[in-house]
């Protein structure tokens, strides 16, 4: 896919809730964390929907069912129908009914989100390899998922059963911090087997054709809080993204990001959504953004002025990714990120 390499952050004049139709808005760490409400999070989407956009909540976790994410998202402020959500569970179920007969079996690695999904699809939920399973599916089944499950998927790959999995996310965000996802237990399988997986979920193509069948999105924006799903996902989507900084992505990350991890706008949480966005500009040999201007100078990324603190981040991001062209930046960026405490 050619793409134009984007070398900074852009601006916007309208509020982006009324610039885009429809947020696809990541879960964990963008609505909660540890399924509490990230703060803002309830009062920006209440706006937002007030003001005729449409959410569309699309998490990469299998674990729980549409049905059971819209309950928790409606207990937390957040009126949400289970038709609103899009989950990776739906995304692998369909990439799998696609290539196995109707009523198929397929042995479940993973919770219940999974089972309804391959249920939606026609398809028969199994646990044992024993019961001659035609696909293996696995997802996020908690902490609580046991090693006997791991061993039950390796049984039936060994037989030559085909192997997906919902996504493939190392880890997940917590009440507590930043916990294993489903993606190291996928490594588990993989390890004992040496197969690969099809997978299904952000940044990969089946999860964004699930999301806009159905959502039926024009002109959607993506709201993420990673790197390597959201806004991966996003670029290969080819549609915008919003890269909120209240879950796994810090400033240096940011400033690393090679193209395919570059947000089209940056924000702290999803108040950004209900404004515009500043423009970066050129300033000499550097870029400016309100009162803050950054330059790439020997070794590192080097920033003067003062202001807000977003404002200096996307000023540095402009110097890096401008400096890193369609590579990813390498220049020290942490004198730079102190100054403005992030």
């Amino acid at each position: 896919m050619s793409q134009t390499v984007r070398t900074r952050p852009e601006g916007s004049g309208q509020a982006l809730s009324e610039a885009y139709d429809t947020a696809l808005l990541d879960l964990d760490g963008v609505v909660y964390a540890g399924g509490l409400a990230i703060a803002h999070a309830v009062e920006s989407l209440g706006t937002a929907s007030k003001g005729g956009m449409h959410l569309a909540y699309v998490t990469n976790n299998a674990l729980r069912t549409p049905d059971a994410v819209a309950e928790h998202l409606t207990e937390l402020g957040i009126p949400t129908e289970a038709s609103d959500v899009i989950t990776s569970a739906q995304a692998v179920a369909r990439l799998i009914s696609e290539q196995v007969p109707a009523g198929a079996r397929v042995l479940v690695i993973g919770g219940d989100g999974l089972r309804v999904a391959l249920r939606e699809r026609g398809l028969e939920p199994v646990d044992s390899a024993e019961d001659e399973p035609v696909a293996v599916v696995q997802g996020y089944g908690g902490p609580d998922l046991t090693w006997s499950r791991f061993a039950e998927a390796c049984y039936a790959i060994a037989r030559g059963v085909p192997w997906f999995a919902s996504n493939t996310d190392l880890t997940i965000p917590g009440a507590r911090g930043i916990a294993p996802g489903n993606g190291a237990a996928v490594e588990v399988v993989r390890i004992a087997t040496g197969a690969e997986p099809q997978v299904a979920g952000k940044p990969l193509p089946p999860m964004h054709r699930e999301t806009i069948l159905r959502t039926g999105a024009n002109r959607p924006l993506v709201v993420g809080d990673r790197l390597d799903t959201d806004i991966e996902g996003a670029f290969n989507g080819e549609v915008d993204s919003l890269l909120v900084l209240t879950g796994v992505t810090d400033g240096a990350q940011l400033l690393a990001a090679p193209p395919q991890h570059r947000p089209t706008y940056v924000d702290a949480d999803l108040r950004g959504m209900l404004t515009g966005q500043p423009e970066v500009v050129e300033a000499g040999d550097g870029f400016r953004c309100g009162g803050w201007t950054a330059t790439a100078g020997s070794g590192e990324l080097e920033l003067t002025g003062e202001g807000e603190a977003l404002d200096g981040l996307r000023a540095l991001c402009a110097a890096a990714w401008t400096a890193a062209g369609e590579g990813g930046c390498e220049l020290d960026g942490g004198k730079a990120l102190a100054r403005l405490g992030l």
